[in-house]
């Protein structure tokens, strides 16, 4: 069976931002008569797409693809590029430790799997998917960004989000969860220690590029298989892989 679309308003609105990713700065008329629209559906629809951002128009009363979107598809340039880059290191990574890894980017205040590496010889599987958030608070990536934030944003972060504990181990004290992102800053890692999920152990690092954060990777496995020594061993080749990342970028 064929899906019907829903909302031919939705289509209508394609067509003008296709006509307009080819044609910028283009008159009211131009982009009716390309879309096949009356002038006045026409102007309905890019009013609505400029006050939105997805469009702009100028002071001569030509339009053209909007900041907004363009920011949007410049951020999924910038994760594919990132998942690309990435990969043969978090590879190498895998065949090193054979465990979970994942690898993040910041989206809204949380973190956003973009990649999934499975380990080859592990019965246990981890539930986590491509597309999944997780809350920067209580993730080994997301504390890994957080301590690479400044204090007024991370005070900023405090003040809007809601410390909610997903086990008994998930940290909701700000004054605590402040003391733990100076250390993570200082050794290059942030750890989950079953505050996400029991039985599950997270080690977490960001990848920067020019200052900036772009991403973030971390190697998930069962507890009750991490000793001391398997730790600084994870530890040692996430630093590792962070700088051979980090100077492919």
């Amino acid at each position: 069976m064929t899906q019907k679309p829903y909302g031919t308003v939705l289509l209508k609105a394609a067509s003008i931002m296709d006509h307009l990713a080819e044609n910028p700065n283009q008159s009211l008329q131009m982009i009716a008569e390309a879309t096949k629209m009356t002038p006045s559906t026409t102007l309905k629809i890019l009013d609505t797409l400029v006050m939105i951002g997805y469009v702009q128009r100028n002071k001569e009363k030509n339009y053209r693809l909007g900041s907004k979107l363009i920011k949007y598809a410049n951020q999924s340039i910038q994760e594919l590029d990132l998942v690309e880059l990435s990969l043969p290191h978090l590879e190498a990574l895998q065949t090193r430790v054979d465990e979970t890894i994942h690898l993040g980017v910041l989206a809204a205040n949380e973190i956003l799997y973009v990649n999934k590496l499975e380990p080859q010889h592990q019965t246990i599987r981890m539930s986590s998917k491509v597309g999944i958030t997780r809350p920067l608070y209580s993730s080994a990536m997301g504390k890994a960004v957080l301590s690479m934030l400044a204090e007024e944003a991370v005070d900023a972060y405090l003040a809007e989000t809601p410390l909610i504990a997903y086990t008994e181990n998930t940290i909701t004290n700000p004054f605590k969860l402040k003391k733990e992102l100076d250390r993570s800053k200082e050794d290059q890692v942030a750890f989950d220690d079953e505050e996400m999920e029991q039985e599950i152990y997270c080690i977490g690092t960001t990848l920067m590029q020019d200052h900036a954060i772009v991403g973030a990777f971390s190697v998930s496995l069962p507890k009750y298989r991490l000793t001391s020594a398997y730790k600084q061993t994870l530890i040692d080749a996430i630093r590792e892989t962070k700088e051979a990342i980090e100077k492919s970028l």
